[in-house]
């Protein structure tokens, strides 16, 4: 789901099979389009991400980029520890780039090869990397891979959007979100999509 035409048949679809998500759609507007390029760069964004906010993660990935870190996993394992910790990264994160970088660039990590899997196994191969939960596996399908069924139920904004939005104002439990997602299917993320953008913009 990476150009506005494909969100709003998305969301079209979605209004069909759930009145309350296309009341939504009329008040909020069509989410903005937002894309990243599948590879390497864009799982190492979302780990570099983690628990981070928008700001202190966009400033560590400046510097990641200056130092030519980003694009080829061979260059971020020729850092050394105290260099990258100087670019902001936690011990942590070190740890999980480097595995990320080293299973990509040994072939364990096979990532041309994720378009060719269903959602549930490209998951899971991307779960196996240490560093790599659930969500973050979700975000890759949803924004590099363009999937479009997917629910990243974890994410917090998701559950306190779809409270406000779709329930009586409290945050939904991700076991909520997950549960009420089902009768989404097969649209689950440009429901996310919607959820994420009246959540930015308070629609309602």
């Amino acid at each position: 789901m990476k150009t506005r035409k494909r969100i709003e048949a998305g969301l079209t679809e979605l209004a069909t099979l759930d009145p309350r998500m296309g009341a939504l759609w009329q008040n909020a507007g069509t989410p903005a389009t937002r894309a990243r390029k599948p590879g390497y760069g864009t799982l190492l964004r979302i780990i570099v991400g983690q628990q981070l906010s928008t700001k202190a993660a966009a400033s560590i990935w400046q510097r990641l980029e200056d130092a030519d870190v980003t694009g080829d996993p061979a260059n971020f394992i020729g850092q050394s520890d105290p260099d990258l910790r100087g670019f902001g990264l936690s011990r942590q994160k070190i740890a999980y780039g480097r595995g990320l970088a080293e299973a990509i660039d040994s072939g364990t990590l096979d990532l041309a090869r994720m378009s060719r899997l269903s959602d549930e196994e490209a998951i899971a191969a991307l779960v196996a990397l240490k560093g790599i939960g659930r969500w973050s596996a979700e975000v890759y399908l949803l924004f590099a891979l363009g999937r479009t069924d997917i629910m990243p139920a974890d994410d917090l904004a998701l559950m306190v959007s779809a409270g406000r939005h779709l329930g009586g104002g409290e945050r939904w439990t991700a076991a909520q979100l997950r549960a009420e997602a089902e009768k989404w299917q097969p649209w689950r993320s440009a429901a996310a999509r919607l959820l994420w953008h009246a959540y930015n913009i308070e629609a309602i």
